[in-house]
């Protein structure tokens, strides 16, 4: 058994959030030096368990075996994805999970000439490929969606604190609902955000899910900026028109 082989699998699988709990099977499976060979894992993410299929295919040589691709399926939803295992950056057990919830993914990827590039991604779920997979649609740095644009209006309690606002933004590009204490009218009001590049904005929504206006939860100063702007506004629409002379004479 190649020993290294099977230490870069362990340390694969750990890194794509699969943990430590297959190892055993791993090592066993690869002992038997079959042609390839399936594990399958069952994990939970905000109450909901997720099923996974990791399928590893044998090499042409010195016993090396490839972890290719995994099946994943949200039972709650009646829905299985395929994600595949590539150099330019392999989407996690997490990840997956949160692409299948319909949420946004900030990840690198690789195009057919190997070039890397950085994209937000979402699951289509209204076009498949060939092998019944929802396509992925991508975002590119090019579409200019910046989550942090509409996060730095919010008055996050804690927002200031170090490494607070690194953690959010890492927690959205993973796709996450990440649950932020935001103040309200002087209350302190319980809000989950979400990243939603489609739309170039985020969501918010309360504890039962019901969608919020960011307007709501702006910093004081943004308020008081936003009252001045439409105050001006109300008042130049109530400015009384000047109603010209008879036989003036008009410039043309």
């Amino acid at each position: 058994m190649n020993t290294q082989n099977l230490s870069y699998l362990q340390k694969q699988l750990l890194n794509l959030g699969f943990g430590e709990g297959m190892n055993a099977e791993l090592e066993k499976q690869i002992k038997g030096k079959p042609e390839g060979f399936t594990l399958n894992a069952t994990l939970e993410y905000n109450k909901q368990p997720v099923d996974y299929a990791l399928h590893f295919k044998a090499g042409d040589k010195e016993e090396m075996y490839f972890f290719n691709k995994y099946d994943a399926s949200l039972k709650d939803k009646d829905m299985q994805q395929t994600f595949y295992i590539n150099r330019g950056g392999a989407i996690t057990a997490k990840e997956a999970f949160n692409l299948m919830e319909g949420r946004a993914v900030y990840k690198q990827l690789e195009n057919l000439e190997q070039q890397k590039y950085n994209a937000w991604i979402v699951l289509d779920k209204e076009s498949k490929t060939d092998n019944g997979n929802f396509k992925l649609r991508p975002f590119t740095d090019g579409w200019n969606y910046k989550p942090e644009r509409a996060v730095d209006k919010l008055d996050i309690v804690g927002i200031d604190d170090p490494g607070a606002r690194e953690k959010l933004m890492r927690s959205l590009e993973k796709g996450n609902r990440h649950q932020v204490t935001a103040m309200k009218d002087g209350k302190e009001v319980k809000l989950f955000l979400e990243a939603n590049p489609a739309e170039h904005r985020v969501n918010l929504t309360n504890w039962k899910g019901e969608a919020q206006q960011l307007e709501h939860y702006k910093k004081p100063e943004l308020k008081a900026e936003t009252k001045k702007d439409q105050k001006q506004a109300q008042t130049q629409e109530a400015a009384p028109v000047k109603k010209q002379r008879k036989g003036a004479r008009q410039s043309v």
